[in-house]
C-alpha cells in the first residue's frame, strides 16, 4: 500500500508552527509497512488544495490529509475532499448531536458555523474526536481509493490515528502488514563520504535490507531497514549485513538505534570503574552537561570545571599567567596545563579539557573563529597509559555548532582513550 500525507494550512507554509504531524504521520505508517513517497504543504485555497489532492489520488492508495477541519470559513478540506472524491456533503445528524452534546458539556453555546464540522460526504465513515469538535473522516475515492481526514492539532489527531485509522487500515491490508523492522548503527571519528566509501559495494548492490547514510553534527548514522512479519524476522534478515558492517568499521561504531555517545561514553567509564572531570572554556559546560543527561552520571562523573576566563583558568586549575600571556588561552600548551591542572584538583582518573573560539567574534588571522584545542590527561588508571594529550581542530558553523561539535569532538576523544585507541 502506497499512502500520501497532505498537511493543509498557511500557517504551516509560513512557518509559524512546526508540523510534528509530518514525523509522527511517517512513522507510524512505516511500522504498519505502508510507504509513503510524497508529502504536501498546502494552504488554505480551494483550487491549489483540490489540485494536490487529486495530484495524490493518481499515484496513492490512500491519501492522508491534517489540517483544515475547522468550522470556519478557511477550513476547506471537507469540502475540497468531498468534491474531488465525487460524493456531495450531508448533515450528519449523529455528528451534530455530538457536536451539541460537546458545547453543552462544556456550558458554551455553539455557533452557527459549527453546523459545518456536521457536514458529511455520502457514504464516508466518521471518526469520532473525543478531544475537539472536528470528526475525521474516512472518504472513498474513485479506483478503490480513499481519502483519511484527520483534525490538525496534534493532541486530537495522534488518538485518533492510533484508535482508529490504524485498525482500519490494517484491516484493508488483510490483516496482517508487513511492518518496516530498522537498525540504525552510530559512528563517531568518520565522514559520511568516507563511510559510504567503505560501504560503497554494500550499498550499491543493496537490495534488502535497504542501507542508507545520515550525516550529523560531528556524526554519522546508518539505517538499515527491511519490511518483515515480525520484529524477530527483519532482524534476522538485518543481522547478515550489520555483520559485515561491524567487521570493516566496527571501530567507529559507538551505539546502535537511540544510544547517544555521552551514554556509549558513560557505560565505558563505569565498566572501567573510572572518574572524569573536565575543564571547559568555549563550551560552558556543554560536556558536562550532555553526560549528566545521562542517569546514574554520579557513578563517574564528580565534579567539573567551567573556566571561561584566563583569570579563572589561573585561579581554578592552576594555568600559569605567563602561559597565558605567551601562547594566549587557546593554545596546545593551555589546552595541556587545564587538562592537567583538573586531574590534580579533582583527583579523577582522567581529565578533558577544551578551549576555543566559538564566534561570532575573536578570531585572528592565526587562530580563526572556529579553532579548538582539546587536551586529555590521564593518571593511567584501569590498566590503561598514564599521561598527556592534544589536538587541534578547525569547525565551520554557527557558535552553536562549534560548542556542540566540539562537545562530540571531546566525547570522541574520551572514548578512543577509554578503548586503548590514539587518542
Amino acid at each position: 500500500m502506497i499512502a500520501e500525507l497532505v498537511f493543509v494550512g498557511t500557517e504551516l507554509l509560513l512557518g509559524e508552527i512546526l508540523n510534528s504531524n509530518a514525523q509522527f504521520l511517517s512513522q507510524r505508517l512505516a511500522l504498519l509497512g505502508i510507504d509513503v513517497y510524497h508529502q504536501q504543504v498546502v494552504g488554505d485555497n480551494p483550487q491549489r488544495l483540490r489540485g494536490v489532492l487529486r495530484e495524490a489520488l493518481s499515484r496513492s492508495d490512500v491519501v492522508i490529509t491534517s489540517g483544515g477541519l475547522g468550522p470556519t470559513m478557511d477550513d476547506i478540506t471537507r469540502e475540497m475532499a468531498a468534491e474531488v472524491a465525487g460524493r456531495p456533503l450531508e448533515v450528519d445528524p449523529h455528528v451534530l448531536e455530538d457536536l451539541k452534546a460537546w458545547f453543552a458539556r462544556r456550558g458554551r453555546t455553539m455557533t452557527e458555523n459549527n453546523t459545518r464540522q456536521a457536514m458529511v460526504p455520502r457514504g464516508a465513515q466518521v471518526l469520532p474526536n473525543d478531544r475537539g469538535t472536528a470528526p475525521g473522516l474516512v472518504i472513498p475515492a474513485p479506483g478503490g481509493k480513499v481519502i483519511i481526514l484527520l483534525p490538525g492539532p496534534p493532541n486530537e489527531l495522534r488518538p485518533m490515528f492510533e484508535q482508529q485509522v490504524i485498525p482500519y487500515l490494517t484491516h484493508r491490508m488483510g490483516g496482517m502488514p508487513l511492518s518496516l523492522v530498522s537498525r540504525t548503527l552510530r559512528f563517531i571519528d568518520i565522514g559520511e563520504s568516507a563511510l559510504e566509501d567503505a560501504l560503497k559495494d554494500l550499498i550499491g548492490s543493496q537490495r534488502d535490507p535497504s542501507i542508507a547514510t545520515y550525516a550529523k553534527l560531528g556524526e554519522v548514522h546508518l539505517r538499515l531497514a527491511t519490511k518483515a512479519p515480525d520484529q524477530a524476522a527483519g532482524m534476522a534478515r538485518i543481522a547478515q549485513v550489520e555483520g559485515e558492517i561491524r567487521r570493516r568499521l566496527g571501530k567507529h561504531i559507538y551505539g546502535t538505534d537511540e544510544t547517544r555517545l555521552e551514554e556509549a561514553v558513560g557505560q565505558l567509564l563505569r565498566e572501567r570503574q573510572m572518574h572524569v572531570t573536565l575543564a571547559e572554556s568555549c563550551t560552558g559546560g556543554l560536556v558536562a552537561k550532555r553526560l549528566t543527561d545521562i542517569p546514574g552520571s554520579s557513578d563517574y562523573l564528580g565534579i567539573g570545571f567551567v573556566t571561561y576566563s584566563n583569570e579563572a583558568k589561573h585561579k581554578f586549575l592552576g594555568v600559569p599567567e605567563p602561559l597565558l600571556a605567551e601562547h594566549g588561552a587557546v593554545s596546545e600548551p593551555v589546552v595541556r596545563a587545564m587538562a592537567s591542572g583538573a586531574l590534580e584538583r579533582s583527583g579523577a582518573d582522567v581529565a578533558l579539557a577544551i578551549s576555543g573560539i566559538a564566534g561570532p567574534g575573536g578570531g585572528t588571522p592565526d587562530k580563526p573563529v572556529g579553532t579548538v584545542w582539546f587536551g586529555l590527561a590521564a593518571s593511567g588508571a584501569s590498566g590503561l597509559p598514564a599521561g598527556e594529550w592534544a589536538f587541534v581542530q578547525y569547525m565551520q558553523g554557527s557558535r552553536e555548532d562549534i560548542r556542540e561539535r566540539s562537545s562530540t569532538v571531546a566525547l570522541a576523544a574520551l572514548r578512543r582513550y577509554l578503548l586503548g585507541q590514539p587518542v
